[in-house]
């Protein structure tokens, strides 16, 4: 069970992010691996970030693995193989800052009839948002509501992630939401630096 301090969760994973990701370059940065929760099935995304701009987020959106083993591939795959961006460069590690976010498990919502009815079930701010039909899948987490706040515009972006157009609407549309308690490192403390 994951402890009531949530500082302490945050203290833990993000350190475990970082050594992934210097392990991966080749440098030794050192994480406590010990605590119990840590073999926990939980899903997480991890972002990174760099002056203030994207440099990349993966993650699971269900718990398939102990949260050790998430973090820690989620955290190199952010790093190397979002193809969104090139692969993290040994020189960019000092100034990229870490994110880790845990998610609930994502709850369908209601049945909708439209595209109106879901954005009136939306929580601005703390819905992440799974978009699926098909083998198309899609999800934005929160935070994203801080660059598209409003929700018409949020799902339509949503769409677009999930390769369809932005007004489309169907009945197979799977929408689910879940939320998440996230850890960010400061960017001012150079934390991890090699």
């Amino acid at each position: 069970m994951l402890p009531a301090d949530s500082n302490q969760v945050g203290d833990i994973l993000l350190p475990i992010a970082r050594a992934a990701i210097a392990d991966a370059l080749g440098f030794t940065v050192s994480a406590d691996e010990s605590a119990s929760w840590l073999t926990e099935h939980h899903a997480c995304f991890v972002t990174l970030r760099k002056n203030d701009s994207l440099r990349g987020c993966v993650g699971s959106i269900e718990a398939r693995r102990n949260l050790l083993e998430d973090v820690k591939r989620n955290a190199v795959a952010a790093a190397f193989n979002d193809t969104r961006f090139p692969r993290l460069r040994a020189h960019e590690f000092a100034q990229t800052v870490i994110e880790v976010s845990l998610l609930t498990p994502p709850q369908p919502f209601a049945i909708m009839a439209s595209e109106a009815e879901l954005i009136a079930q939306l929580v601005p701010r703390l819905d992440g948002v799974v978009l699926e039909l098909g083998s198309r899948r899609a999800t934005f987490l929160p935070q994203v509501w801080e660059s598209l706040p409003e929700p018409r515009e949020f799902l339509a972006e949503l769409k677009l992630k999930a390769e369809l157009p932005p007004d489309f609407w169907s009945h197979e549309l799977r929408v689910s939401r879940y939320r998440v308690q996230k850890w960010s490192e400061d960017a001012l403390t150079g934390v991890g630096s090699p």
